[in-house]
């Protein structure tokens, strides 16, 4: 008997094999971009078919209810669950003709969260065969619950290019509002200690104030120098009209929604793919700027930063228009940008911020 359940096994396992190689065959097929002539599927279509690969899910999990199942349901099982899956795949490729590489990027990371759980479901329970595990009714189940939670998750995908770009962006937004909380921490040194910053010494006199491990980091941006809180005051403003100037670029690429064309992957989706990189490089920036505040502040870092957005902005305001038209109610946020950026080009212009940024680099450097 345990021959035969050996044999069985190593049948099991070739029949899985071949299944395997032939997803991962259609896997490599479904990499390719579809034609734009080709026929688009709807994600309704996708989430029909992700149901139905939840519910082979399903079905696996009951077989393995109870007493081990015959091998002949399994290959059967077998056979049922990755035709489905294969189904599964093509519809999903149907789904991003016309999608550009964000949205095509969303709908793949979706799409192998699936995969993965089914191939995971089948070979753990292929390898239960034969063992008359007691743990057998409790892995299941384990494994089954991945594969309905990934099929779920379909529901939150974006279905459109606009969705999928929106998204993005918003992630920069909720990145730079990180930067904009911590910015604003950043406090001045106390009185004391700039008496000491002043003369470049400390009081000896003074006696060494208990802390625990992790006071010098939470000190960290509470001993700015007058120069330094003006710079950071001016760089905080920035940031804040850099926050209002994404949200509103998110906003008007959201109104696009009504615009695009499910096939259309040409100048408009290419439009809006290069807009959120130039987001993603605008967060980029920010996060620069944000890291050079802390004392001593890296100027020319912040210099570069600041003339890179000023370019960002020229370059956003060009494709935004491309897309929309002119538009007052986008030129407000930029030419707010723009006043800011200025007067943070001002304050860094002053002859005693980089007087201050010396004398503190030197500081640092005799400390060491």
């Amino acid at each position: 008997m345990a021959v035969r359940s050996k044999k069985e096994k190593e049948h099991l396992n070739l029949v899985l094999g071949s299944h395997l190689a032939t997803i991962h065959e259609t896997l490599q097929v479904l990499d390719r971009t579809p034609p734009s002539s080709a026929t688009k599927v709807t994600w309704d279509d996708v989430m029909k078919m992700g149901d139905q690969v939840s519910k082979q899910a399903t079905t696996v999990g009951m077989l393995w209810t109870g007493e081990q199942p015959e091998s002949k349901a399994i290959e059967e099982n077998m056979a049922s669950y990755f035709n489905t899956l294969q189904g599964f795949l093509l519809v999903s490729h149907g789904s991003t003709v016309g999608a550009g590489p964000t949205l095509s990027s969303a709908v793949h990371a979706s799409v192998k969260q699936v995969v993965d759980s089914s191939f995971r479901l089948m070979k753990e329970t292929i390898s239960l065969y034969g063992t008359h595990s007691k743990d057998q009714k409790l892995s299941v189940p384990q494994l089954v619950g991945p594969v309905w939670e990934a099929c779920s998750a379909l529901k939150k995908t974006p279905s459109t290019n606009v969705t999928a770009i929106g998204r993005g962006m918003t992630q920069v937004a909720v990145s730079v509002k990180d930067v904009l909380r911590e910015m604003k921490e950043l406090k001045p040194a106390s009185s004391n200690d700039q008496v000491d910053k002043t003369s470049g010494e400390s009081c000896p006199e003074a006696a060494p104030e208990p802390h625990d491990g992790n006071s010098s980091e939470d000190d960290i941006g509470n001993d700015l120098s007058p120069e330094e809180m003006k710079v950071a005051e001016r760089a905080i403003e920035v940031v804040s009209d850099t926050l209002s100037f994404i949200k509103l670029l998110i906003h008007s690429i959201i109104g696009l929604l009504k615009v695009e064309k499910p096939s259309d992957n040409s100048s408009f989706v290419n439009s809006m793919e290069k807009l959120l990189q130039l987001c993603q490089e605008l967060g980029r920036q920010i996060d620069e700027i944000g890291a050079c505040l802390y004392p001593p502040q890296e100027i020319p870092a912040i210099k570069a930063g600041s003339e890179k957005i000023l370019s960002i902005i020229d370059t956003v305001q060009v494709e935004v228009e491309q897309l929309l038209g002119s538009s007052d109610v986008f030129m407000e946020p930029c030419n707010g940008l723009r006043s800011s950026l200025r007067q943070l080009a001002s304050e860094l212009s002053n002859p005693s911020i980089a007087d201050e940024a010396a004398r503190l680099e030197n500081i640092t450097l005799t400390d060491k």
